[in-house]
């Protein structure tokens, strides 16, 4: 398995959108809707990732060093749902240059 701590690409990659209701308290959204953007009457994305160099609000630290989610609890399903290792995850290590050798690949 990869270890995200140390990567973080994905949340400077791909735009972060979901369902509006995810960022609303009283549709039992758990996202901060202060750091979301509205992008369509239904879709929300995190704040920084609707842009040509994405990067999340709620990201911390240095891509491929270390890194956290400052929202971690509180994430979108589009970020629960995100497989590490998938093509996509080595998709955005390879652009921000991360890889095996920089950040191993764990077999479980």
């Amino acid at each position: 398995m990869l270890s995200c701590v140390d990567c973080g690409a994905c949340c400077a990659t791909f735009r972060v959108s979901f369902y509006w209701a995810e960022s609303d308290p009283f549709a039992g959204g758990s996202v901060p809707a202060e750091l979301t953007t509205k992008i369509s009457p239904n879709l929300v994305s995190m704040a920084g990732t609707n842009q040509p160099n994405p990067r999340c609000v709620a990201l911390t630290g240095e891509i491929g060093k270390q890194v956290s989610c400052s929202i971690y609890e509180q994430r979108s399903s589009t970020c629960r749902e995100f497989e590490a290792g998938s093509t996509d995850c080595l998709k955005a290590r390879l652009k921000h240059g991360i890889t095996d050798d920089v950040i191993p690949i764990r077999v479980a």
